[in-house]
């Protein structure tokens, strides 16, 4: 493995039929690279959860992956309304996801509990208004 690949992914908002091709494609990737299947999972989880929260909430948005020897990187950041509790938005359950959302069987408020349980490193820095960048990092070694 080099020292760092990046890896960059747009995705666009609302469109549930794509919702989840970023973190499908860096699973594939890691599992090429030969990263462990734990280390795998973890990013496929918390980069899904992050993906899916881009679709329903943020107007989409861009991601990038950072993979070092030691360490999987996920930014993501969107130009959405912001997050104006995120305390509450950690808590399991709690969504502000619209009906027609949850009708797709999304919305279920677990989007950042997962990022959070499923991730090293989660930070979340977001401005109503602006939109949200969310960092997480799972440790590879």
């Amino acid at each position: 493995m080099d020292d760092v690949i990046t890896l960059n992914y747009h995705i666009s908002p609302d469109d549930f039929t794509r919702a989840g091709e970023a973190s499908s494609d860096v699973k594939g990737k890691l599992k090429q690279m030969g990263v462990s299947p734990d280390a795998v999972r973890k990013v496929a989880i918390a980069m899904y959860e992050g993906e899916i929260n881009m679709v329903i909430h943020a107007k989409g948005g861009e991601i990038t992956v950072n993979i070092t020897p030691e360490e999987i990187e996920m930014i993501l950041a969107d130009v959405g309304p912001g997050i104006p509790d995120v305390e509450l938005a950690m808590q399991a359950g709690y969504s502000t996801a619209p009906d027609e959302v949850r009708s797709l069987g999304f919305g279920a408020g677990m989007g950042l509990p997962n990022m959070k349980k499923y991730s090293d490193v989660l930070e979340v820095d977001t401005t109503l208004g602006v939109g949200t960048t969310v960092r997480m990092v799972v440790k590879i070694v």
